[in-house]
């Protein structure tokens, strides 16, 4: 019982000291390139991986349609594997060639109108 208790308050020890850390300083450009370079390449690794496994799956197929002597074939409906090709880097553009601060569209109208001078206000309940 009393070991519970201790390594209950061990427990709370460092979760307090935990939540007092501070924030990690900012990447700098260069981290954050390559950080990006990191995420993409596993996102790559994980695409030539799902193209390996539907190539093996397509050949499993293929032979057990040849062993079986059923005469039937795989769905023709199925999606095809479709190869990854070489990894290559594209690095993010900056918000400001990204058109984060650029309207999609032009505008039609001004933002705000106003009713026209004479129209009727409508009732507040």
């Amino acid at each position: 019982m009393k070991k519970h208790l201790l390594l209950a308050a061990l427990m709370g020890v460092a979760i307090g000291a935990q939540a007092k850390l501070p924030a990690p300083p900012p990447l700098t450009p260069e981290a954050a390139l390559k950080a990006e370079e990191a995420k993409q390449r596993t996102a790559y690794g994980a695409k030539v991986e799902s193209f390996k496994l539907c190539k093996s799956m397509d050949k499993a197929a293929a032979n057990y349609f040849k062993s079986a002597g059923t005469g039937k074939q795989p769905s023709a409906k199925a999606p095809a594997c479709t190869d990854p090709g070489v990894f290559a880097f594209v690095p993010p553009k900056p918000a400001e060639a990204a058109g984060a601060h650029s309207p999609t569209a032009p505008a039609a109208s001004p933002p705000s109108q106003q009713a026209p001078a004479g129209a009727p206000t409508p009732k507040k309940p």
